[in-house]
């Protein structure tokens, strides 16, 4: 459930078994659900959404976020969690059109961005903020696709609710000590920069009565 004590360490544990094991739950779903712990890859780029004990050193000065072409990196899970205001409960389809946060699993800090100019590009920067889930508003971010919920082969967008910019990567890498990794960033419009995509992780299944009628859905339409 949300906003349970320990939450960063509980989630660990399962991504860890995740990576040793090559097991996922729920593997079979075709839609991505609440509490599942996912790895994003930026189609465009080919790079893995990703974050860690880095901060920036301009800006806001918080956690940085980047992109990883390593798949391996268990810095790159991320939780799919509720808001503060809208619980999301465990293993409940997310919806085209729901805000959600996305929480770093091994800092247990939430997506976030602000007006603060990226590092390389000086587009609207993206960080990792709070404590153990919980941070702000800020970390709030609407999940766009083209159907009636996220369905795990399809590209979507994040529209960060508070500034109407999308989750986006458009190529400049970091120097030292993050060699290679590439910024990621906010920025208005959609482009290809701004599409992402549900791969490894850990998918919580809903009831089986619940399954049944998302498998029953509303067809696919582009965005």
């Amino acid at each position: 459930m949300e906003n349970r004590p320990g939450f960063p360490g509980f989630l660990l544990s399962f991504a860890v078994l995740s990576c040793l094991s090559g097991l996922s739950f729920g593997s079979e779903l075709s839609f991505v659900t609440c509490g599942s712990v996912v790895k994003l890859l930026n189609v465009k780029h080919n790079v893995r959404l990703h974050s860690h004990d880095v901060r920036y050193g301009s800006g806001s000065g918080q956690q940085s976020v980047t992109g990883v072409t390593s798949v391996e990196d268990s810095n790159s899970y991320w939780s799919v969690r509720g808001t503060s205001d809208a619980v999301c409960h465990r293993g409940t389809p997310v919806k085209c059109g729901q805000t959600i946060r996305l929480t770093h699993v091994n800092t247990g800090r939430n997506l976030h961005s602000h007006y603060f100019a990226s590092p390389l590009s000086s587009n609207q920067e993206v960080s990792a903020f709070g404590e153990e889930g919980e941070g702000d508003h800020l970390d709030e971010w609407t999940v766009q696709c083209g159907g009636s919920m996220w369905k795990r082969e399809e590209a979507v967008r994040f529209l960060h609710k508070d500034t109407d910019a999308l989750l986006s990567v458009t190529g400049e890498q970091y120097g030292r000590p993050i060699h290679g990794q590439r910024e990621v960033h906010a920025m208005l419009g959609p482009s290809q920069h701004s599409l992402w995509k549900a791969m490894e992780g850990i998918f919580m299944k809903p009831s089986d009565s619940l399954a049944r009628d998302w498998d029953n859905s509303h067809s696919h339409t582009e965005f």
